[in-house]
This record gives C-alpha cells, sequence and structure tokens, in this order.
C-alpha cells in the first residue's frame, strides 16, 4: 500500500488563487504558492521553482543559486566521465550546458556511459545522449557542439570543463581561459581505470564568498569585562564554535552599547564558553545585560597557476588517503607519461601488456628526471604497471565518484560557494584489484558492453557481478544512484543474478533535482518500480525485482529468513538511522557483507561492514541533537528555532491531533467516555477539554467563524499569554537565588498588537482560517485570500477583554517534560466535561466527522507552511528574535535534510569501488571507509575497524557471533549450558518478552519447561514450519559477578 500524499480538500484550496483576477491577485494575495525571484545573466526575471529545488536551496541558498541560474558551461568528452559530469551540473540547475565530442560511440563506452546503448554505436557520443541529458532538467538549455573548438568559441562560458583531452590541447585552452577577462573558470579531469585527477584553474584572481558553507556561528552573552583585551562569557546553553583570528559583531548589549556599532571585532584565545576581544574595553561603559555575538564569515581571494606552470610546480597535493601520502606526486607523473604514450604511439597501453607497461614507465623516468626540484627519488613501478593496464578503461564507479567532485568544482566555479579544490587531486583505489592480477589471457575483450572493466579486473570477477544477489535497499537519491552504476558494472546482468529493490514512497516533484532516473510523469508513482525499470533502460540485461515494502520487523513474512540466505551482499540507500539499524542487525544475523553510506549537503560518509572482519554499523552511535527544554519551547524561546518547533506543535495539535481525538469520541462515544473514566488522569482531562473545544466551544459551521477562530487564536497566542507570563514575571522578577529571573538566555517578550493592515498578520489569518475550514469541510470562499476583503471580516470580530490572572503555574522546569499538571480533582472534572460534550453534541449532524491535516512541507499550495511561518515568526515578534522566511522555516520546521546530487553521486562511486572488493574477497586491510565533505574540499579514508572483541576464560567472541545449541532443551538444562562455560544466566528473553529472571520467585517453577513451550506460551512466538530454531537474549554474569555481553543464543529445536 502507497502512502496518501495529498491531503482531503487540498485541491480546492490551490485552486484559491486561479480563482482571483489578475488586479486581485498583483495587490491582495495574502498567502499562497510563493517562488523566489532571481535575475538570469541577460537580466531578465527568473523563478527558483522551490518545489523542485527545496534540499538544493537548503545547501546553497538563493543567492547563490541565483548565480548559478546564470552560468553557462562547456564539457568536452561525453564518455562515462563527461556524462556524470554533465547529469550533475544540469541538476543543479545552470543556465546553458554545451556537450562537446566528435568521436563516435563505441562499445567499449557502455561500460560507464548510462545514457548509451548498443542502438548508439557508430553515433557522436555528443548527439546520442542530448535528449537524455536535456529530460533531466527543462530549464537548462543543452545543446552539443561536434566541430573541433576555437579559443572564441570559448569565451561564451564561464566554465569550461575537458576530459579525454590530451594536455597540449587542454594547455592551450587553459591559458586562453586564464588570460581572458574575465577569466573562464578551466577544469581538466581523467578516469584512467582505477586511478583519476582533477586539475582546477579559476583565473588569476578567484573570490571565495563562503569558504565552508556553514552558518556563522552564534552565542548568547553572560557577560564582557571593562579590561584590555576584554574577557566576553557567554552561557552554557551552547558551546561557542569560534576560532582564534575570528571576526564577530555584536548586537543587544545593554550597558556597554559601545559594542553595538555593528563593527567587526577580532577575537582570541577562544574557549568553549569565553573568549578575549581584541580590543580596550576600560572606558566603555558597564556591562548591564543582554547582548548576541555573531561570527563575520570573510571573504577569500585564491591565485590559481595556469596548467603549464601547475605542471612543473605544482604545489601541495589534495590527499585523499593518508596512507598514501606519497601517491599523488607519482601520479602526478602517472598521467604526463600516459599522455605522452598516447601522443607518440596514437593509442592507450594495452590490458596487461608488459612491453607498453615498460614503455610508459620510461617515458615516467625522463619526465622526471626533468622536473628540477620535484624530481622523485624513486619511482614504484608496480603502481605504474598497474595505471598502464586499466589506462584506456573509463570504470563506472571511478566516473561518478570524480562527476560527483567535479560537477562541485563547476558549481563553486560558478558562484564562488564553498572553496575550490588548489589545484591537483589525484586519486586511486588500486585495492579494488584481484589479489592475483589479471593476465592477458583474463582480459581479453569479449566484444560485450563490459569489456572496459573486464580489461582492468578479467572476466571472472565480472562473471561473479554479474551472478550477484544484491539487495537495494531504498530507491531515493542514493538508490537511484547505485542502480544506474550497477547497472553499468553488470552486477545482477547473469543468470543467475537478481537485484531486490525495495522502497514505499511515493516520487515527488523535489525528487527531481537529484533522484535522477525519475521524471515529472512519474510523479505520484512508486519509486522502486520507476527506479527499477530505468535501470533495466540503461542495461537490459539487468534482473531487478521492485517491492514497495518498508525493511522492517513488520514484513519478515516478506523478507524472511531463506530471503536473507540467499544474498551475496546488501546495498543501504536509506535515509532515516532507524531503518540502517535494522538493516544493520539482519545483516549481522546473517553474516551478510553490508555497505553503508549517507550524505547531509556536502558531506557524506561510506561504512565498510564485513562480517567478522568490520564493527557493525549500530556500534557506534552520533550523540542524539540536544533537544531544546519543553519550557523554553512553550515559554522562553531565544531563536528562531524555538519558535518553530513550538508552532509545528501547534500545528499538529490544532489540525491532525485535536480532529483525529474529536473523530475517535463519534465514532465511538460510549467506548471513548469510558476509556477517559478509566484513565481518570491529567491527560485524559486535557484529551477531552481539546475534544470538548472543538466540537461545543468553538465548532465552526461557517467560514466567518474560521475567521474569528483564527482571530482570536492570534490574540490568545501573542497577546494573552504573553500578557499573562509577564504578569506572573515582571521585568524585574528574581529568582530564588536572588538573580534576575530574565538573565540570558531568556528574553522578555511584549506582546503583538494585531493590525488588519500588516500582511505578516492578514497572511497568518488567511492560512489558519483555511485550514480550519478543511478541519470542518466547509466550503472556502474565493475572497478568503484577498487582503481587503478579510481585513474587513477580521475587523468584524469582537474580543473579550483578557485580565492577567493571579497563581497562575508556568513551567520554569528545563527537567519537565509534561505542561499537564495532575489534579486531586481530575475524576470529577472529566465527568462534568463528559456531560458537557454529551449536551453540545447533540445539535451536530448525523454522521458529521473532521477531517484531520497531516503536515505536508513540499505542496506549497497547503497553506501549512505559510500557518506555521506566520506563528513562529508572530511568536519571534514577541520575543524580538529575528524572522525568517517561508523557505527557511521549512527547511527548519519540515526538517528538510539539505542534499544535491554531487555529493549522492560520489558517494555511491566510493562504494562501489567497495563492492568489487567484496566479490574479489579481500581482507579488511584493503577496504576503506570514508569522510568526505565537498565544500572545503576534504577526503578522509581509513581502514574499517575491527569488531570489539569480548573474551571469558577460553571464549572469544563479537558481534558477530551466535551461539548454536542443540537439542529441545528445558530453562535448567539451557542454565546448566551457560554454569558450563563459567557463566550465571540471570535473565533469559525472547523478542520484547522476559521469559525468566532469577529475581522472580514464580520464574523458578518454569525450570522443567521446554523452552520452546515457554516461549510459545509467554512470547507468543509463532515459528514458520522452514524454520529450525528460534532466538533468545540472554544476560550473564560472570563468577566475579560481572556482566557480560554474550552472542545471541540460538535454540536448534529440530
Amino acid at each position: 500500500m502507497l502512502p496518501k500524499k495529498r491531503g482531503a480538500g487540498e485541491a480546492e484550496l490551490g485552486k484559491l488563487q486561479k480563482k482571483a483576477k489578475p488586479d486581485e491577485l498583483e495587490a491582495s494575495l495574502v498567502v499562497g504558492k510563493q517562488h523566489g525571484s532571481v535575475m538570469a545573466s541577460d537580466g531578465s526575471p527568473s523563478e527558483i521553482d522551490e518545489d523542485l529545488h527545496s534540499r538544493q536551496l537548503a545547501v546553497y541558498g538563493r543567492e547563490t543559486m541565483r548565480r548559478l541560474f546564470g552560468a553557462r558551461v562547456l564539457i568536452c568528452g561525453l564518455q562515462g566521465l563527461g556524462a556524470e559530469i554533465a547529469k550533475n551540473v544540469i541538476l543543479a540547475g545552470v543556465k546553458a550546458v554545451t556537450l562537446h565530442d566528435s568521436g563516435n560511440v563505441e562499445l567499449w563506452d557502455l561500460s560507464a556511459q548510462f545514457y548509451l546503448t548498443e542502438s548508439d554505436v557508430g553515433k557522436n557520443r555528443a548527439l546520442a545522449c542530448l535528449d537524455k541529458l536535456k529530460e533531466l532538467n527543462a530549464a537548462v538549455e543543452v545543446s552539443t557542439h561536434v566541430t573541433e573548438i576555437t579559443t572564441d568559441f570559448l569565451a561564451n562560458f564561464q566554465v569550461v570543463v575537458c576530459t579525454d583531452v590530451s594536455l597540449a590541447k587542454a594547455i592551450e585552452y587553459n591559458d586562453f581561459c586564464h588570460s581572458h577577462n574575465p577569466p573562464i573558470a578551466f577544469i581538466k579531469t581523467d578516469v584512467k581505470g582505477l586511478f583519476g585527477s582533477v586539475f582546477c584553474d579559476f583565473g588569476p584572481e578567484f573570490t571565495v564568498v563562503d569558504v565552508d558553507g556553514e552558518a556563522p556561528h552564534t552565542g548568547i552573552i553572560a557577560s564582557i569585562s571593562n579590561d584590555s583585551p576584554a574577557l566576553v562569557t557567554c552561557v552554557d546553553d551552547e558551546r561557542l564554535e569560534f576560532d582564534d583570528g575570528d571576526l564577530v559583531v555584536f548586537s543587544e548589549v545593554h550597558g556597554m552599547t559601545e559594542l553595538n556599532d555593528g563593527k567587526p571585532r577580532k577575537v582570541k584565545n577562544c574557549r568553549p564558553y569565553s573568549f578575549y576581544l581584541e580590543e580596550d574595553t576600560s572606558s566603555f561603559g558597564a556591562y548591564k545585560k543582554g547582548g548576541i555575538v555573531t561570527q563575520v564569515k570573510q571573504p577569500k581571494v585564491l591565485k590559481f597557476k595556469p596548467l603549464k606552470e601547475a605542471l612543473k610546480e605544482p604545489g601541495e597535493f589534495l590527499l585523499s588517503d593518508f596512507a598514501k601520502f606519497d601517491r599523488p606526486p607519482l601520479l602526478h607523473l602517472a598521467f604526463q607519461a600516459l599522455d605522452a604514450f598516447v601522443t607518440e604511439l596514437g593509442r592507450y597501453p594495452a590490458p596487461a601488456d608488459a612491453s607498453d607497461a615498460q614503455k610508459l614507465i620510461a617515458l615516467a623516468k625522463s619526465i622526471n628526471e626533468l622536473a628540477g626540484d620535484s624530481k622523485l627519488e624513486s619511482l614504484d613501478e608496480s603502481i605504474l604497471k598497474s595505471f598502464a593496464s586499466g589506462a584506456r578503461a573509463c570504470l563506472n564507479p571511478m566516473a561518478a565518484m570524480f562527476g560527483g567532485i567535479v560537477g562541485q568544482e563547476v558549481v563553486k566555479a560558478c558562484t564562488g560557494k564553498f572553496h575550490p579544490l588548489v589545484q591537483f587531486l589525484y586519486f586511486d583505489s588500486l585495492e579494488s584489484l584481484p589479489d592475483e592480477l589479471p593476465t592477458a589471457e583474463d582480459v581479453k575483450p569479449l566484444f560485450s558492453r563490459y569489456d572496459a572493466q573486464i580489461s582492468v579486473f578479467g572476466y571472472k570477477l565480472q562473471q561473479k557481478l554479474e551472478d550477484a544477489k544484491v539487495f537495494v535497499v531504498g530507491a531515493g537519491a542514493l538508490g537511484c544512484e547505485f542502480l544506474k552504476n550497477l547497472a553499468l558494472m553488470g552486477v545482477s546482468c547473469g543468470s543467475k543474478g537478481k537485484i531486490t529493490l525495495t522502497d514505499d514512497d511515493v516520487i515527488e516533484k523535489s525528487n527531481l533535482s537529484r533522484q535522477f532516473l525519475f521524471r515529472d510523469w512519474n510523479i505520484g508513482q512508486a519509486k522502486s518500480t520507476c527506479a527499477a525499470a530505468a535501470a533495466v533502460a540503461i542495461n537490459p540485461n539487468l534482473k531487478a525485482e521492485a517491492l514497495q515494502n518498508r525493511v522492517s520487523s513488520e514484513t519478515e513474512t516478506v523478507f524472511d529468513d531463506a530471503f536473507w540466505e540467499n544474498l551475496d551482499v546488501i546495498i543501504n540507500a536509506l535515509d532515516n538511522v532507524n531503518a540502517r539499524l535494522y538493516v544493520d542487525s539482519r545483516c549481522v544475523y546473517f553474516q551478510k557483507p553490508l555497505l553503508e553510506s549517507g550524505t547531509l549537503g556536502t558531506k557524506c560518509n561510506t561504512q565498510m561492514v564485513i562480517p567478522n572482519a568490520t564493527e557493525n554499523y549500530g556500534a557506534s552511535r552520533d550523540p542524539p541533537e540536544k533537544q531544546a527544554p519543553m519550557c523554553t519551547v512553550h515559554s522562553f524561546p531565544h531563536n528562531i528555532d524555538h519558535c518553530l518547533t513550538w508552532a509545528r506543535s501547534e500545528f499538529e495539535g490544532l489540525l491532525e491531533k485535536t480532529p483525529a481525538e474529536a473523530n475517535s469520541y463519534l465514532s465511538k462515544p460510549e467506548e471513548y467516555k469510558a476509556a477517559m473514566r478509566s484513565a481518570g488522569d491529567a491527560q485524559s482531562r486535557e484529551l477531552l477539554e481539546r475534544v470538548l473545544e472543538v466540537l461545543v466551544d468553538e465548532r465552526c459551521t461557517s467560514f466567518e467563524d474560521c475567521i474569528t477562530w483564527a482571530r482570536k487564536r492570534f490574540e490568545d497566542y501573542f497577546v494573552n499569554r504573553v500578557k499573562q507570563l509577564t504578569f506572573t514575571f515582571p521585568e524585574d522578577a528574581t529568582t530564588s537565588s536572588g538573580s534576575p529571573f530574565w538573565s540570558a538566555p531568556k528574553r522578555f517578550p511584549k506582546a503583538v498588537e494585531f493590525s488588519s493592515s500588516d500582511p505578516a498578520h492578514l497572511s497568518l489569518i488567511a492560512a489558519a482560517s483555511i485550514l480550519r475550514a478543511e478541519t470542518f469541510d466547509i466550503k472556502i470562499p474565493d475572497w478568503a485570500i484577498n487582503a481587503k476583503k478579510l481585513a474587513e471580516a477580521v475587523d468584524q470580530v469582537k474580543l473579550p477583554e483578557f485580565v492577567p490572572k493571579q497563581g497562575v503555574k508556568i513551567e520554569t522546569d528545563e527537567k519537565a517534560t509534561t505542561l499537564t499538571s495532575s489534579g486531586f480533582d481530575d475524576e470529577s472534572v472529566i465527568e462534568q466535561l463528559i456531560n458537557r460534550l454529551e449536551e453540545g453534541t447533540k445539535t451536530l449532524p448525523p454522521g458529521f466527522h473532521m477531517n484531520p491535516i497531516q503536515f505536508e512541507k513540499d505542496n506549497d499550495s497547503n497553506y501549512h507552511m505559510d500557518f506555521i511561518a506566520g506563528l513562529a515568526n508572530m511568536r519571534a515578534r514577541n520575543y524580538s528574535v529575528p524572522e525568517v522566511d517561508k523557505l527557511k522555516a521549512k527547511f527548519i520546521a519540515g526538517r528538510i535534510i539539505p542534499a544535491i546530487a554531487t555529493t549522492t553521486a560520489m558517494a555511491t562511486g566510493l562504494v562501489c569501488l567497495e563492492l568489487y572488493k567484496v566479490f574479489a574477497g579481500h581482507k579488511v586491510e584493503k577496504y576503506r571507509n570514508t569522510f568526505a565533505n565537498l565544500a572545503l574540499p576534504l577526503f578522509s579514508m581509513a581502514e574499517p575497524v575491527p569488531p570489539k572483541v569480548f573474551k571469558h576464560a577460553d571464549l572469544t567472541w563479537s558481534i558477530w557471533d551466535r551461539w548454536m545449541i542443540a537439542g529441545d532443551l528445558t530453562l535448567k538444562e539451557l542454565l546448566a549450558w551457560f554454569q558450563q562455560k563459567g557463566l550465571s544466566a540471570y535473565s533469559i528473553s525472547c523478542g520484547q518478552t522476559l521469559l525468566y529472571n532469577n529475581i522472580f520467585p514464580k520464574h523458578r517453577d518454569r525450570m522443567d519447561k521446554k523452552v520452546l513451550d515457554l516461549a510459545r506460551d509467554i512470547a507468543k512466538l509463532e515459528i514458520p514450519p522452514n524454520r529450525r530454531h528460534f532466538d533468545l537474549v540472554v544476560a550473564c554474569e560472570d563468577e566475579e559477578g560481572e556482566d557480560l555481553d554474550v552472542p545471541l543464543i540460538s535454540i536448534c529445536f529440530r
């Protein structure tokens, strides 16, 4: 069953804007679909489609997207690497991409070029893939150029990317680009077998606007000394992230107001909650209270050398693997030697050809002799031999990885966002090769689409890939890239192979900016089905089964023991930790390799989980995100995140939970009342109060009623509650210790006076009224979003005068988990509420029910984000917190994970390089886990961590072990089995059910019962007929009484 994505009444709501007349729309539209307008390079306005680019906007922001939309990019060479770069750049949304390739398609190209088919052989490469690349983003002008490039032609572009171009041509193009005014960014990149290179030259001077993409760090000030230098202390709400030498600005400082001048000041001696200011404040006013300190991000100017100079003086290379710190200088020579080889002989070295390898080594040595100060003392000839052997091949995983890296460099060149690569990156994955290197016989071409891959790995590994049984979990951004890679590699394309793909989600518009297998006509369809069909279109030999099941404990009848046992490898393409942990637990249980990866904006990580050799995914966890205390969110917010958290909570309470609770009462009133009476607690009382409020006290029967409700809510939230709070805690209030109550980080609030002439006020009223009407199934009039008519209706609402009350309890304890307090008379109050509810609902029409609204962030015409952003911003006004636009509100309240195609492509390429190692049967030393951040850029690779080993007496075990016990044992026999090993089993569980614990006397009566019977009777365990065992979790102590984590216990009873 696929999840429903469209809420009730949504279609009608979406039509409201269309019904308004054009002149009304211009002046009167108060809510609705909003786009960020940008200017294209020709000066014409161009809209950012926020539905499409929301995840990318979360990474780049509007200003960067504006610059990106004006850029023209030339990509030379449309083999695998060029196609990957083009895909990523087109998805990013530049103005125009021109594809240049004068060569024709060969069968060899199909190992890495996903937009070519066997029917394209003999056609021009650029022309053959033009239409498919155009489909990726209709807003990008994609064209081809199939003749020779002239320097005049290069002048049309902001960025020129060259793949498979000779050094002589590259130097010619680069010299022109470097000296052009303004400079044209130039990138040369190549993938040769398991080796890759990138060179960047963005001109004599290039300004980086934002070096890392991180939001400016802030702190809430607690004190400032009158000293030189001045000591600034911040509240311990959050650690400061300032570094020595950072520039900061101050605002809202009371007393020492001289610091509020907006002037950037340098900090030093930074500590977690304090820093020194390089300024003499001894003559400033004494600090009283308040203040926010904010980091000022500085632009950075970089000077690039042209390729001709950089080849001779490369400077520092960007390292990817610190175990190979001496590798880049060798590869710098190797790529030059290969260019010389091709220039001299007109071809690439033949695979596994000793003569050609020696020729390349000789060329490398001669180049090294002329290298001057950069000369290497010795050359590792074995690496150069491997380089020569695979030099002609473009492997898909390498193309995917470098396509992501270079695609991001193109974005940097167009926008100045993030730090460019300066200037060379070399990478190899020699560890992916089989331990026994392929012979000339192994790498002979089979005249198949996999010949390029066979030329590197040999036909034996290719056969293993084709016969592989693979489980891909997830068909989103990672899943699409993985399927493309696997199809090109030939994984599961043989008669014995099979890929099982599952994802329970459907395609939305926001997916299309990075989930490149989908098109706009797929919106609403199942992701797994569409992704599998698109992958089969890339390689018709792919054996893929698409499922729409979530992988969880609830679907173990679908993904049963036989399914898991039949798999060779599992590839996770998930976006949440809980699902990853479940798949990880299955892989540990069934002893299967798991290839794990994840992305967050420009960051990615990959983790290889290899049975008995590495720790599992669940062995290490990120620390949980810090949650704001409930009292802070509800009464003392001091940032916009607190305001948005509160607003999202109010949305769900008012529009989803309360209507759903009302329906529970309406559908089965007698059962509902009985349950409330039985519980008789504060929570039941609160639920009844909400149901009574929505069905009786504040029931709406017309749209005017909805406006009245919205206006009263505004007054309650932003006026009355603030007045009550400041009445209970006046501005001069003190704590029990005598210190000011309203000290940082608390901010003293002020009521917001409603005005129908304030567009923000009116927009909130409109959104609230429309959504309230939707919950009551009330027809929404055309004038609902007409500012003038809505204002007239709102001004008619009469409000009762509010008087603050004495003795109101407002929660201030940061450890409190609920705002509802129990009362001694809860039961009697519940009875009164039930009586009122029974009486009040007698007038409801027969069959009446409410329409609960589930929050949907990715539909800008449903008014959900208008309501949430409006609530949050009014609350921000209460507390003098900076407001945010609807897009930023969507990122925070919708918990949108920033995502871009470049990072996804790189991550999947890295994982697929590890997949070769799985089928080559490598030891753990050859595997690599990776963390990368394309913004910096940073690459950090390391050997996976081994599993934690436990020891007891002569026993050793890890998470990968399972103790199998044969026989239909009694509980006494099972305990004796542990005693023989010097262990005392004090607790035994099956699933979530406790079968035995030695602290319960009654459990001793179970000693003579079969453990299997206990599991069936107590845990209600159902064992499939084909299963011969069941599992137990046992807690043990050793002879000294120390707890030991023992493996899972499997009782083989059949």
